[in-house]
């Protein structure tokens, strides 16, 4: 399948070294989106939610510290740039570390929160998170070995696919999925969200939705389907 099919035509390519990022209609669209998205949440302030008391007929305000505050903001701001990163990255190895520092920012959002349930949920999936690193890589790998490069616009210009890359697609896969937290992993996940903190909560939205879309693509390039 050619990468031009897949995004239209491409834009630009910035290589930086081994690190190569290339543009097109399609990941432009989905970097702006996160860029924009993350400066929204840069000038944001968090919600003050509204909880209704047991056995009362008042409301209790829950409310975010200010220390608190600012490091859900730093954290969800390098989430958002992670993000940004991973849609226009053209290196296969650069992508799983972006995802990587997706998962590690996600759990960093929610385990400044000073609730048991929240960090309960929130080292959970942080294990989920760990053990999904080792199929991302190892994914990874096995793309290596059997293609020889990283290089997605190397990997584009192959006219075969092999086994191998195939089951190295499955495993980038599972991996993804745990480190993003989809299913079958999405319920120690929606736990997480049982906080006030939006929208530095909705980056952990944005960045699994805009990821698991970035990786269709790369899964599509590798094994090409048409």
């Amino acid at each position: 399948m050619d990468i031009t099919i897949l995004g239209s035509q491409i834009i630009g390519i910035i290589p930086l070294g081994d690190i190569v990022f290339y543009f097109t209609q399609f990941n432009l669209f989905m970097f702006a989106t996160a860029l924009a998205f993350t400066a929204i949440i840069a000038i944001s302030k968090t919600e003050t939610q509204i909880e209704a008391e047991f056995g009362k007929l008042g409301d209790r305000a829950v409310t975010v510290a200010k220390k608190e505050f600012k490091i859900r903001r730093f954290l969800a701001i390098i989430c958002g740039l992670a993000t940004a990163g991973a849609m226009i990255t053209g290196d296969l190895f650069d992508f799983t570390l972006f995802v990587c520092l997706t998962g590690i920012v996600n759990i960093g959002i929610v385990g400044a929160v000073k609730q048991v349930d929240v960090l309960d949920a929130a080292y959970q999936y942080g294990l989920i998170a760990m053990m999904a690193s080792l199929p991302l890589f190892g994914g990874a790998a096995l793309i290596l070995a059997a293609t020889g490069t990283l290089s997605l616009l190397d990997i584009n210009s192959l006219t075969y696919t092999t086994p191998m890359m195939i089951l190295g697609s499955i495993l980038l896969f599972l991996g993804v999925a745990g480190e993003t937290g989809v299913a079958p992993f999405f319920a120690t996940k929606a736990e997480m969200f049982r906080t006030p903190g939006s929208p530095f909560l909705l980056i952990i939205h944005l960045s699994s939705l805009l990821i698991l879309v970035r990786l269709i693509e790369i899964l599509l390039i590798i094994n090409k389907p048409f």
